[in-house]
């Protein structure tokens, strides 16, 4: 892959419909899927209240917090210039706290896959 810039701030937002709760995230894709790695990067908005159905990748990923509070299923929350690491194959759910959206830049370190767990307690 090739040295390239982006300017985020004069992207478009694309939206994406979450599959697990049917509700609208807005994402600007920085990195799509590298070709030697299949890293990718995007910046990611959760609405409000949003938050996904247990989980887990195949892969590793982190989001550095950029504005609002990044709720997590350990019941932390984690506000803008904080960053959270995810391991691979860890079992989780994420999301926006009630008050506000939350934007993170989210980095994985391979290809990208999402498979809902079979807990019951969403």
């Amino acid at each position: 892959m090739q040295r390239f810039s982006l300017d985020t701030n004069t992207m478009k937002w694309d939206e994406q419909i979450s599959r697990s709760t049917g509700q609208v995230l807005l994402k600007k894709h920085l990195l799509r899927s590298d070709e030697d790695t299949g890293m990718s990067i995007e910046i990611i908005t959760y609405p409000k209240g949003y938050i996904n159905k247990w989980h887990t990748h195949p892969c590793a990923h982190a989001m550095y917090v950029l504005e609002g509070r990044l709720r997590t299923d350990d019941g932390k929350t984690y506000g803008p210039g904080e960053f959270v690491y995810f391991p691979e194959g860890d079992v989780m759910r994420h999301g926006a706290t009630e008050e506000e959206d939350c934007v993170i830049l989210f980095i994985t370190n391979k290809a990208f896959e999402m498979i809902y767990a079979d807990k019951e307690n969403d």
